[in-house]
């Protein structure tokens, strides 16, 4: 490789706080699976996380989701993976990162849905709460 063009990135100690915003419906369209990506990848790089399910997005962590019917493959379960890393960054102190997962109180409620639906533990927040929260974080992506 050309020494002129060569870079490197030094990341260590680097962290930023983000929230992951989910807006869209799990299934016909692929904004969720990327935002979910999005979330797995950043706890490679031990980031602060917030994520957060909004809209229609709250049915992307509803318990028994059956994706048969429209010839999809269920991608839900993974969702317990953002809550063991949240569990695992909680309990180990070797594990620098927050991580967070809300659900907006109005949106859940709006769908006629409880935190008891929901496949992961949640945090339940009203629109205020989730907007302070919002304006905390250093990177927010909405999908």
């Amino acid at each position: 490789m050309n020494a002129e063009i060569a870079t490197e990135f030094d990341t260590e100690g680097v962290q930023k706080n983000f929230m992951f915003v989910n807006r869209k419906a799990p299934y016909g369209s692929i904004y969720a699976l990327e935002a979910l990506e999005m979330v797995l990848i950043s706890a490679a790089f031990e980031q602060n996380a917030v994520i957060a399910f909004i809209d229609d997005g709250v049915y992307q962590i509803v318990k028994g989701q059956d994706t048969k019917a429209a010839g999809m493959k269920n991608f839900s379960p993974t969702f317990g993976v953002i809550e063991m890393e949240k569990e695992d960054a909680d309990e180990d102190p070797d594990i620098d990162m927050v991580w967070r997962i809300v659900v907006e109180r109005d949106s859940m409620e709006q769908r006629g849905l409880t935190a008891e639906d929901f496949s992961i533990a949640v945090e339940v927040l009203d629109s205020a709460e989730l907007a302070d929260l919002m304006n905390a974080q250093d990177v927010v992506l909405s999908a």
